[in-house]
């Protein structure tokens, strides 16, 4: 009898002390939905990625371009986008597309014309593009807000991406969306930044598969 009373004892304090580090049990609902929710989005992005895409669309050179509306307030300095736009950049090459770096970007277009994509202004994005010799241009707007949580006296980050994939003329082929959230430390910039590198597949998945199919 004490033996079972010792046994039980030991997996009571067991299971205490997982519950204190924060683990989950296999059968915890929340754990359960989060993967499968992985599953499916993995699913999505492993089916997109397998579209055929032509040879002679893959040597064209694709711009992309990020601003960021943090708290309401829009800033396009792209040397501020370096890592954001590396990770973009990094997942379109390793599937055989062309980009430009962000050094290239800047050497050649004026912030002025940076400015007029995200303005809506199509003449003066249109030379810029024409600048750079890009065939196709991806605007991404990162919609970030950071604030802290009254109840549990903890940061809290928010990020919602934004892109738009279009031809040098202006022609729409693919947009892409994601939102993404967590509590944060101190570092909520890098915390942001690895909100975005969690949600950058799913977003490079669709845009890919779009240019593929839809590249003229």
């Amino acid at each position: 009898m004490r033996t079972s009373s010792a046994i039980l004892l030991s997996l009571c304090l067991a299971a205490g002390a997982a519950q204190a580090q924060g683990f989950k049990f296999s059968n915890d609902p929340d754990a359960a939905a989060d993967a499968q929710q992985k599953a499916e989005r993995d699913a999505v992005i492993t089916s997109q990625l397998s579209t055929p895409c032509r040879n002679q669309i893959r040597n064209r050179k694709i711009m992309v371009v990020i601003a960021e509306e943090r708290n309401g307030r829009l800033m396009t300095q792209q040397s501020g986008f370096n890592r954001h736009i590396e990770s973009i950049n990094t997942r379109l090459e390793a599937l055989g597309l062309k980009t430009y770096t962000p050094a290239q970007i800047r050497a050649q277009v004026a912030q002025a014309e940076i400015d007029a994509y995200f303005k809506n202004d199509a003449d003066a994005a249109l030379s810029a593009s024409r600048r750079m010799a890009a065939q196709y241009v991806l605007k991404g707007l990162i919609a970030s807000e950071a604030g802290r949580n009254a109840i549990i006296k903890v940061n809290e980050v928010r990020i919602r991406m934004d892109f738009k994939l279009t031809d040098a003329s202006g022609r729409l082929v693919s947009t892409a969306a994601a939102r993404n959230e967590s509590y944060a430390g101190s570092d909520v910039a890098g915390m942001a930044l690895d909100l975005i590198d969690e949600r950058a597949d799913e977003v490079v998945a669709q845009l890919y598969s779009d240019y593929c199919r839809r590249a003229r």
